[in-house]
Parts: C-alpha cells; structure tokens; sequence
C-alpha cells in the first residue's frame, strides 16, 4: 500500500487536477496529472464509482491494486505531481498484475509524470 503522505482526497484538490490537468486515457482507466511545485513528493488518488462496481469490497479491492502499482513505480516519480486516476471498466480485477502494470506505466509516460 502506498504510504499517506503520497495519497490525497478532498474536493478541492480533485477538482484543481480535473480542470487544469493533462489527461492520458487507457481501456480501464484514466489518468489526470497537475504538476503541484508547492509540495515535496508526488500525491495520488484512485477514484472508482459505484457504477464500476456496486460492492465496497470489488471497488476497495480495485483502488488497492492501483495503489500498489503506483507504489511500485514511485522511483520513476522524480517532480511533485497531483495524480487523479479515474476507474471506468469493472472488469479490471479480472487484468493481470503484469498487464494491469504495463497499462499504467504507458499511461504514466504519455501523461508526462514518469520518462
């Protein structure tokens, strides 16, 4: 699990990344990304609606996964960022772990966050 000072929520900051963030779209999920120059490390949030998946433990079990993918790939992670990756596809708990990873990082390549 990625640790608390690299997670982010609130209203406010959600919708600073929606209005002024770049965009990278995959088939499963959306990644939104601001550059943040106010903080020292990057920040994340995994929003999955309940129209993904009507069960808390499917949706908590998704946002895990995406957590852990991003903790994985946080040494790529060099500038501070506000990350807003937006979940769309309910079949993602079915991707594998080596798939779901390769989607990602592309995603966070053509986003700019990661080289």
């Amino acid at each position: 699990m990625i640790s608390r000072k690299h997670r982010f929520h609130g209203y406010g900051s959600l919708r600073h990344v929606y209005r002024t963030g770049s965009m990278a779209r995959g088939p499963h999920f959306a990644i939104k990304a601001a550059p943040n120059p106010r903080r020292g490390s990057y920040r994340v949030a995994v929003v999955v609606s309940r129209k993904v998946d009507k069960s808390a433990v499917a949706r908590n079990r998704i946002r895990r996964r995406l957590y852990e993918l991003v903790r994985e790939a946080e040494p790529q992670i060099t500038r501070p960022y506000d990350i807003v990756i937006t979940v769309f596809q309910n079949n993602i708990l079915g991707i594998s772990h080596r798939e779901l990873k390769g989607q990602l990082k592309k995603q966070l390549k053509d986003s700019g966050i990661i080289k």
